[in-house]
């Protein structure tokens, strides 16, 4: 068996070598790392799936009066989030590019009363800060923050801020969302029920590290490695963020969900396009994708366990470097300074 794997592994690396021989050694053996590395994460989110699939479950409260603010919802998980939040009497905001999209959703959901959909492109400072300026506007509380919206794989790309657009998308934005629609975050939670922020993130941030020193990696671009440090960033922001809240005595909860390994469009950048039959067969529904979700924004029983990453309804395990409590001091920081925030005044009313 060990010497089928190895002539296995042997062959891939050989068919990489040959399709990547233009690029230096050391950035075609870091790829295949990362390519390996990501394949195992995604084997074990698919073994986590089958192994917890009986606690992926939520039994939705009535959130009467609740508001809840959401990034993306107008496809796959997210719109599977919506519904069971209007179904739980939440009235919901979206943040959506094309907000025309949400017309359907509003006339055929239950309670699609209570759903409205405002501009927002995560791939621009300017979009996040006037989409939030838009809701706070109209909404002096907001009770959940679910920052969903997010992209995978791709080509090299940088936003209109100069930034790589996995790691802007999937963290930057929704870092500086959070840190725009903080103070009334704080305003709106208690004691008994403090405002609640989810990062969806996934388990694809295992094999991942922050690139501090060349977060853009204009050195050398592999999208998976890219895409592994954009949601290794949530982890680390929700952690991070929900200890200083903590020290601050406000009532707000931070928390990180991974979804599930999800059939949704996400992996259109993937081998998985090409066998939608796979993915009907191993891959969880946008529905059971959305429970865990659902689980961080009501679940009473985790409110004393603020920064926790989530998975199936329990605890996930997360890897080291997220851990760390130097880096996510550092990626905070940094996170600060690339969308011109004061890290003395993060979560301060500036609009």
């Amino acid at each position: 068996m060990l010497v089928i794997t190895l002539t296995i592994m042997g062959a891939a690396a050989a068919v990489y070598w040959y399709l990547n021989r233009e690029k230096q050694l050391k950035h075609l053996l870091s790829d295949f790392r990362y390519m390996l590395d990501m394949q195992g994460a995604g084997a074990g989110g698919l073994i986590d799936d089958l192994v917890n699939i009986r606690r992926n479950r939520i039994v939705l409260p009535d959130a009467n009066k609740k508001i809840a603010v959401i990034t993306g919802g107008a496809r796959g998980i997210g719109t599977e989030v919506i519904k069971g939040l209007l179904k739980a009497n939440v009235k919901v905001i979206m943040g959506i590019r094309k907000p025309e999209a949400a017309e359907k959703m509003i006339e055929t959901m239950e309670n699609g009363k209570n759903l409205r959909a405002f501009p927002l492109d995560l791939q621009s400072l300017r979009s996040v800060k006037e989409f939030a300026m838009t809701v706070l506007k109209e909404y002096p509380e907001i009770n959940f923050l679910i920052n969903n919206a997010g992209i995978m794989y791709g080509d090299y790309k940088l936003t209109e801020d100069g930034i790589e657009s996995q790691f802007a998308v999937n963290h930057l934005s929704h870092f500086y969302l959070t840190h725009l629609l903080l103070p009334t975050l704080k305003n709106s939670g208690t004691v008994d029920e403090p405002s609640r922020v989810i990062n969806v993130t996934s388990c694809g941030h295992f094999p991942g590290k922050i690139y501090f020193e060349d977060v853009n990696m204009k050195e050398h671009y592999d999208t998976i490695a890219a895409y592994a440090q954009s949601k290794l960033a949530q982890v680390m922001t929700a952690r991070y963020l929900n200890k200083l809240l903590e020290s601050e005595d406000a009532n707000v909860k931070f928390y990180s969900v991974h979804p599930g390994i999800v059939d949704t469009d996400l992996f259109e950048h993937t081998i998985f396009k090409n066998l939608p039959w796979l993915k009907k067969i191993f891959f969880k529904t946008p529905e059971k994708g959305a429970t865990p979700i659902l689980f961080a924004c009501f679940n009473k029983e985790i409110e004393e366990k603020g920064g926790l990453y989530i998975s199936n309804c329990v605890a996930g395990i997360t890897n080291r470097f997220s851990k760390n409590v130097d880096h996510q001091k550092r990626l905070f920081d940094l996170s600060c300074e690339l969308t011109g925030i004061d890290s003395e005044k993060f979560g301060q009313n500036q609009l």
